[in-house]
């Protein structure tokens, strides 16, 4: 027996302003028969491909400390330092940079409510070192 991950849930102030970020960086879009609103308490986004989507889900408590669990990104159609400042441009905060001067390395951002997440190097970058 096996399972499918249907989304990737994350407990936030404002499902609604974070669904917004993460469609901005992931490309992830709502459900068009089921948008999301500001006055909903859950906000969902559909991956284009039918993997997992995800899911805001609006809770009372703030985030405290760091996440045991966190997103890594790929970038599909830049590299990793283009996609940092892109996803920076869109609201994220630089946590801390791991590059290295070979190229190889992330940089962990967090988003608009404080959720880390890692920016890695595209399949192109990774190919060519």
């Amino acid at each position: 027996m096996t399972v499918r991950i249907r989304h990737i849930t994350i407990d936030c102030a404002n499902c609604y302003n974070l669904s917004r970020f993460w469609s901005a960086v992931t490309g992830y879009r709502e459900n068009p028969d089921d948008p999301n609103l500001p006055e909903h308490t859950e906000a969902a986004l559909e991956a284009p491909d039918g993997s997992a989507g995800m899911l805001f889900v609006q809770v009372p408590e703030g985030k405290a400390g760091k996440n045991r669990v966190h997103l890594d990104l790929q970038p599909t159609d830049a590299g990793r330092d283009a996609e940092v400042q892109r996803i920076l441009g869109l609201g994220a905060t630089l946590v801390a940079d791991f590059r290295k001067d070979d190229g190889t390395g992330w940089v962990t951002l967090a988003d608009p409510e404080g959720n880390e997440f890692c920016v890695e190097r595209s399949a192109a970058e990774r190919a060519a070192s």
